[in-house]
């Protein structure tokens, strides 16, 4: 075997069995040899990426299934090995976990973005049935920053920003703490070095000082212990890079004004224990107002319980400390993966963990059905999954987690569905308030209920803004109401279709319907409409589906005598450097929303009797599926000698001579600039909007590479005008 299957078969004997083993070996011999001949861009054969993530599963102490899947989790999207191979030759398990960490197909998407959302999607709704997939996928994900530095400057930015808004959130949603902290470093690394190797300097400088200071708070407590007869484990917490830098960033803080720097972390034997090491640590040093928090009685949502506080330590310096038992510290460094055996039902905090995956997979599932494409998906489950929480109480005392912004409604329906189905009030804090008030940490909200209420409004759709409400309100519409929203749905419809100058009957014929009704998943148009009137689908998603033919019917008669039209002006060859695929003589001009330039990836729509306006092909304004019939095939010219006006906005610390610095750089790269502006806020956050003149994108490119290496730069990105 390879160097490191050795290591990986070591751990997982360690808490499986010998047939467990047996089978993480054969599924290892597979993957060997699927990848035979395969080198990754490191240079090292490919299967050692394999080994390192069942390594890190491993490491978790996943089962057997897990680990085997994370050995043969890139053999059906990079070999000839199929999932119906895999279910042959390991079970249905095992093809489920590869499955769900597969990318899709390589099908043609409109842009890169869309594709990347679709692949998210497939990935979270797999992870709704089985949690363990986003483990695998966490595991693939930390090896690959593990080794980032192989991949070219571009690539790297690309896979930490996708690490730090997909994957980060996720790990701390699940409450790997240890995953999450490696990944948000690394990302960080390769985001901004500058800020990132100057923290690391910085704390460098006052290691062996900050390290005598710990062991001497350290010996303080452990002599106090040590009376009351407490057994405990003290060690110093190092500060992870990236909390550091958020700090530094989001409160506008210096180094030095960062109080948690120094931290002690004391682990003990049972609850009782923690409460009196809380006692002994206030009694030694006097503690600082507002610092302390107890998630031990107020877990959070990823189960991590801890207390902490901040006191003024030794030579009057602040010392944070924080206090756990052995399990509660195994689940904060692993979250759920700690848990996993809770499935099987070897924990009496069975029950707990089941309602946190129920939750995670209500709140996925309900965007999945309310959200008609992957990027509206992605964008309306980091409200849920990967915004900030508020915390609540019910009148008896019992936390409930919800999304920032929650109102009264999001509550109800967290309590239960039938609750929120019979809501016709609410109280916080004793006081009645609307339904749409919006809730802070630490209200104490009560329902109120009536038997005789009539059920939801419609209303309330727009009202409630967590996921699992809006579901369970759309499940509410879908059941009590059939016929009503059959027959709402059809009228929204018909009427949609005369607005676009259709006729009806041409448009709802018997094959249209059964066409637009299987692109929807439905197993009946009846069930269509029904989704219109309760408001899962829109009236003007299903009409441009019934009226696909149509439409294209009517394009065909229009756009010869268009084309004539435009061509028998005759004007002058279009200066913008780009051709008609397949049409000469037809005007053609750059749009002004997205700004494109040579190296861009175009489209054209054709205008009403302004010619071609040219896209890039990712602008929202020609994606909408009714441009569909307007667009047509353009290029660039093979010989270009224009320049391209492009926009951008740049961020950073806000300090003398920034702009200057920006400047200054521009003007090396032999670019002209054709106006700027900028403004700060209030956190000393620079945003400088600039207009340059360039030839294409890899002068692009270049100009944002050299401005991105500037002291203080956030980021530079492209914007749009739309």
């Amino acid at each position: 075997m390879i160097s490191g299957v050795e290591e990986v078969i070591k751990k997982a004997s360690a808490y499986l069995t010998e047939a467990d083993v047996v089978m993480i070996k054969r599924a290892y011999e597979m993957a060997n040899k699927a990848h035979e001949g395969q080198i990754r861009k490191s240079g090292v054969p490919y299967i050692m990426h394999p080994i390192a993530v069942a390594g890190i599963l491993a490491n978790l102490q996943l089962d057997a299934v897990t680990v085997a899947a994370g050995f043969l989790h890139d053999v059906v999207e990079d070999t000839d090995i199929t999932l119906d191979m895999l279910r042959q030759e390991f079970g249905n398990e095992v093809a489920l976990l590869v499955d769900g960490v597969t990318k899709l197909e390589k099908i043609k998407y409109k842009s890169k973005e869309e594709q990347l959302a679709e692949n998210h999607r497939k990935m979270l709704v797999a992870m709704a049935q089985d949690i363990r997939v986003i483990l695998i996928k966490l595991a693939d994900r930390l090896h690959n920053m593990r080794t980032l530095k192989h991949m070219s400057e571009i690539k790297q930015r690309e896979i930490s920003d996708e690490t730090l808004e997909i994957y980060v959130p996720l790990a701390h949603r699940l409450g790997i703490a240890s995953v999450k902290w490696e990944l948000e470093d690394t990302a960080l690394r390769y985001l901004n070095p500058q800020q990132y190797y100057r923290i690391v300097n910085l704390m460098q400088k006052k290691r062996a000082e900050r390290e005598d200071y710990l062991k001497e708070a350290s010996a303080n407590i452990q002599e106090k212990l040590k009376e009351l007869h407490i057994e405990a484990e003290i060690s110093g917490r190092p500060k992870h890079i990236y909390s550091i830098y958020k700090k530094m960033t989001t409160q506008n803080k210096q180094f030095y004004e960062i109080y948690d720097l120094l931290a002690l972390r004391v682990i003990v034997q049972d609850i009782r224990d923690c409460y009196a090491v809380l006692g002994i640590v206030h009694t030694l040093w006097k503690p600082m107002p507002g610092r302390f928090k107890d998630y031990i009685a107020m877990p959070k949502a990823n189960m991590y319980q801890s207390l902490h506080t901040t006191v003024i330590g030794p030579k009057g310096e602040p010392l944070e400390v924080q206090i756990r038992t052995w399990d509660m510290h195994r689940t904060a460094e692993m979250g759920i993966a700690a848990h996993w055996a809770y499935k099987e039902g070897k924990s009496v905090v069975k029950d707990s963990f089941e309602e946190k995956i129920g939750n995670l997979r209500e709140i996925i599932q309900g965007r999945q059905e309310e959200s008609p494409s992957a990027q509206e998906f992605m964008e309306s489950l980091k409200q849920d999954l990967f915004s900030d929480m508020v915390f609540v109480f019910t009148p008896k005392g019992d936390v409930v987690e919800l999304p920032k912004g929650s109102v009264p409604l999001d509550f109800a329906y967290r309590i239960h569905s039938a609750v929120g189905n019979r809501t016709i009030g609410a109280k916080v804090n004793g006081k009645i308030v609307p339904l749409d008030y919006t809730l802070a940490t630490g209200d104490i909200v009560e329902i109120l209920t009536s038997k005789h209420s009539y059920g939801p409004s419609q209303d309330w759709l727009k009202i409630a803004k967590s996921a699992q409400a809006r579901a369970k309100i759309k499940q509410w519409f879908k059941k009590e109401r059939r016929e009503e929203n059959v027959a709402k749905g059809q009228q929204m419809v018909e009427m949609e279709i005369k607005a676009r100058g259709f006729d009806v009957k041409e448009a709802m014929t018997e094959e249209n319907l059964k066409e637009a009704s299987d692109k929807f998943n439905f197993s009946a148009h009846e069930d269509m409409f029904s989704a219109v009137g309760y408001g899962g689908l829109t009236a003007a998603q299903v009409v441009t589906r019934l009226t696909d033919k149509l439409r294209k019917e009517r394009e065909e008669q229009q756009a010869i005598p268009e084309f004539k039209s435009a061509a028998s002006q005759k004007p002058a060859r279009s200066e913008s450097g780009v051709k008609v695929k397949g049409v000469e003589n037809l005007l053609v001009r750059l749009s002004r929303c997205c700004t494109p330039v040579p190296g861009d990836e175009i489209i054209g729509f054709v205008t009403r009797g302004r010619g071609v306006s040219v896209h890039r092909l990712n602008c929202p304004n020609v994606l909408a599926e009714d441009n569909e019939e307007r667009l047509i095939g353009v290029e660039w010219d093979q010989i270009l000698t224009h320049n391209y006006s492009v926009d951008i906005e740049i961020t950073g610390h806000d300090r003398h001579g920034l702009l200057n610095d920006v400047l200054q750089v521009v003007s090396e790269t032999k670019t002209n600039i054709s106006a700027v502006s900028g403004k700060a806020d209030k956190n000393r956050v620079a945003t400088i909007h600039m207009t340059i003149s360039i030839n294409n994108v890899e002068h692009l490119h270049k100009v944002v590479e050299r401005i991105k290496r500037i002291k203080d730069i956030y980021s530079v990105r492209r914007i749009l005008n739309t």
